[in-house]
């Protein structure tokens, strides 16, 4: 009987193990942490049990969501109300609880200015096994694995590349303008909601630029990614409970299935594209082109050294992200322009009045959209109002000095770029309002030298792709106000929300007129 003594003992040891695991993962830890965080005089509510501040995080946000809120650019409240709410009360040095999990919310432009070019100290927080299905590849990447990807994808995103690239996007955004043509009344107007237009504009932008003649394989696999993207949002909440995404639900079979229907196109895309290179055809100037050339050049220059390079899925995460990053990005900023050029029609008439200053009616080219300064000025000021994304999280993985703070592991950094972008110590008694004058004399002299605008984050990993978004949204605006003036519809209701990038929640419903 000494082997039944032996295997109770056992696993009562197991079991006692487990449960010291879970009360620290539940109590101890976390209670350590706040006791560091509040004794170098942090402010935030204590600490509750497993739920922390995500109770009264998701009720206020579910609030926030269910109407459209007062025409104005102060959104915070709306867009992220909890840290608004957290900051109103703590300040802006404080705390919040994400589950167990403390994180320390950062406004101070040079700390977070540190956090971003200490890219290894300050890493980004294990990705979510649901975002997985969605994207990784440079975005997540860390340390060595991040610094060989970014060389190899680098080259995609040089100036005399982009260039090359400015056919394609006249080509999309002509589509663009025809398609909203032929929808005019007789009277030369047209009452219709732009933003599903211009995601499908960034959408068609990407897909010709990624996979140039294989545009149309590159469309159907960007309709599985968007049903994969509006999948995970509804499972994303419960990926959190331990075991969910285990569970054989229709939504997780599906994403599954998606994800390797993904994979499979790709796939059979790429080995189409190495064998054509075999075969002595030249590489193409699109996005997988580059990459598989780039990647070709870097395992060459290390004496074919495989490892060096990025295997197959490494070139399917990039792609993508290339996607993801790519056509998100540039649709919101899009759509928030349009949005705030109908509520300031003076802006908008010194818009056109520039852009037809240097193109006439003509298509615009590469060196007239670097003289567009006013409209330069537009997007900057759209993107500091409306910032594409709200947040950025990094977590230390070892235990860190940040100008006088100590960080121990276990705390997230929340580093709120719209907090930074509204605050008026920082901006101004207008920085709530729309205002791109003061980007008249570029970013330095708008922040006064400080790290107050962040819309494409900082630091070496800063976004590759931002000059890509600018120069695709330069072009895309300075035709549209070529062709038409706008004013929003009576019918529009604003409601600013974040569903990964902030968007319109119900649209952007605007009135065109054919000039």
């Amino acid at each position: 009987m000494e082997w039944i003594s032996s295997i109770i003992l056992i696993l009562v040891t197991l079991c006692l193990i487990w449960a010291w695991k879970v009360l620290n993962w539940l109590w101890l830890r976390p209670k350590k942490l706040e006791k560091l965080l509040r004794e170098q005089g942090l402010q935030g509510n204590p600490y509750r049990i497993l739920v922390g501040d995500t109770k009264d995080l998701f009720k206020m946000e579910k609030e926030a969501r269910s109407k459209s809120m007062n025409l104005t650019d102060d959104i915070l409240p709306r867009v992220n109300p909890y840290i608004h709410h957290s900051v109103k009360i703590h300040g802006k040095n404080s705390f919040i609880w994400f589950g167990p999990v403390p994180r320390l919310i950062i406004a101070d432009p040079e700390l977070i200015k540190d956090v971003l070019n200490k890219y290894d100290d300050f890493r980004k927080p294990d990705v979510n096994p649901v975002a997985k299905l969605l994207i990784r590849g440079l975005i997540h990447l860390e340390g060595e694995q991040w610094r060989k990807h970014r060389k190899i994808v680098n080259p995609a995103f040089h100036i005399e590349k982009l260039k090359i690239k400015l056919p394609i996007f006249f080509k999309s955004c002509d589509d663009l303008i025809s398609k909203w043509e032929t929808m005019l009344s007789s009277d030369g107007s047209c009452e219709m909601d732009v933003w599903p237009f211009l995601q499908n504009l960034a959408s068609d932008v990407i897909s010709r630029t990624a996979f140039g003649s294989s545009y149309e394989e590159g469309r159907r696999i960007f309709e599985l990614l968007i049903e994969q993207a509006e999948l995970a949002k509804t499972v994303m909440l419960k990926a959190s409970i331990p075991g969910w995404r285990f569970l054989p639900t229709p939504t997780h079979r599906r994403m599954k299935q998606i994800a390797r229907d993904v994979k499979a196109s790709f796939t059979d895309m790429i080995n189409k594209r190495e064998s054509a290179i075999k075969a002595g055809e030249a590489t193409k100037d699109d996005l997988l082109g580059i990459l598989l050339e780039s990647n070709r050049k870097e395992i060459k220059e290390n004496d074919n050294n495989k490892n060096v390079g990025m295997n197959l899925e490494d070139v399917i995460e990039e792609c993508k992200l290339f996607y993801f990053a790519g056509q998100e990005t540039t649709a919101v900023l899009l759509v928030w322009t349009m949005v705030l050029l109908s509520r300031y029609p003076v802006w908008q008439a010194r818009a056109r009045e520039e852009v037809l200053q240097v193109f006439g009616n003509k298509k615009p080219d590469f060196d007239g959209l670097s003289h567009l300064k006013i409209v330069t000025m537009i997007l900057y000021e759209v993107l500091r109002l409306y910032p594409s994304i709200i947040t950025l999280v990094r977590t230390p993985h070892k235990d860190v000095k940040l100008g006088n703070l100590t960080l121990p592991v276990g705390v997230q950094l929340l580093l709120s770029i719209i907090l930074v972008h509204h605050d008026i110590e920082l901006w101004g008694d207008d920085a709530k309002v729309f205002n791109p004058e003061r980007f008249s004399e570029g970013v330095l002299k708008a922040t006064n030298g400080k790290n107050a605008f962040f819309p494409f984050g900082g630091g070496p990993r800063i976004c590759i792709g931002q000059n890509f978004s600018i120069l695709e949204a330069k072009i895309a605006i300075a035709m549209i106000l070529q062709h038409f003036s706008f004013e929003l519809s009576p019918t529009y209701a604003h409601a600013p929300v974040t569903v990964i990038t902030l968007q319109p929640q119900y649209g952007a419903h605007i009135i065109l007129r054919k000039l």
